[in-house]
């Protein structure tokens, strides 16, 4: 499942929790990126994680004549804070645009990432199978390694905006609960360049989780400016040029995260 993590410099090796009683093997991209990359030998230590768990060191115990690393793990090290309460809902990217949204979205901290399909998206885009064939959470997981965290954002998938509007899965925990009505209400904003309201400039939300709603590269059409507008969002823009869908969602989660404050 990782096999395609570590095509590039990282910063940590990941692993799954019942990946641990094996050797990697040679092929694996971790093994290529220890031995190959940071030229690790036998008995050198390496930045080490579980997915989802603690952080510490690891020991290349012994490289055996298949070519396979046998390893050790030494997990003593707190994992990072929590990771910061923004929500991103996408428009379907074409399927290189969604690796490389969803890797540094998650190198960035955020806390979930949703995608849906729009009225002016291409329809084809929901048909790829990074969402079925682990590709999806790969990308995932080479932006937390990138980030020396061990934690990736929660994945979700929707048909269309209607879908996404009725399930409001921003008043929902990681497994599904409600959250606590006292807890504070995220601020809704939908990117929107063409009609907008204000600017994410002049937003305040000092402290405050964020869900943000990103259309497809042609934008939203009125009929979904109507209904997100009838769900709570304000249609705020990013500016007067025309983006990428994967540069609107760094540059909104960028200005995002400066506004909630968690930047400093």
């Amino acid at each position: 499942m990782l096999k395609q993590c570590y095509t590039v410099r990282v910063n940590i090796i990941l692993f799954e929790a019942h990946e641990l009683t094996r050797p990697l093997a040679r092929k694996d991209e971790r093994t290529i990126h220890l031995l190959k990359v940071l030229r690790k030998r036998v008995g050198d230590s390496f930045e080490a994680g579980i997915l989802e768990g603690e952080r510490g060191t690891g020991r290349i115990e012994n490289i055996r004549l298949d070519g396979s690393v046998s390893f050790s793990l030494s997990l003593n090290e707190e994992i990072l804070p929590d990771l910061y309460p923004l929500c991103l809902a996408v428009g379907f990217a074409r399927p290189i645009q969604i690796r490389r949204i969803l890797r540094d979205l998650s190198s960035m901290g955020v806390e979930a990432v949703n995608f849906m399909g729009t009225e002016l998206g291409e329809k084809s885009y929901r048909d790829t199978k990074l969402f079925s064939d682990g590709g999806a959470r790969s990308a995932m997981i080479e932006g937390a390694a990138q980030a020396r965290d061990t934690r990736i954002p929660l994945l979700r998938v929707y048909k269309n905006l209607d879908e996404w509007l009725n399930e409001r899965p921003w008043d929902k925990t990681r497994d599904g609960e409600e959250y606590n009505p006292f807890k504070v209400r995220p601020l809704l904003i939908a990117a929107d360049n063409i009609r907008p309201e204000g600017s994410m400039a002049n937003l305040s939300a000092l402290g405050q989780p964020m869900v943000l709603a990103i259309g497809s590269e042609r934008g939203w059409t009125d009929g979904e400016r109507e209904r997100l507008e009838s769900a709570g969002f304000l249609r705020l823009s990013l500016g007067d040029r025309a983006l990428r869908t994967e540069t609107a969602c760094i540059v909104a989660a960028t200005i995002a995260l400066e506004k909630m404050g968690v930047l400093g």
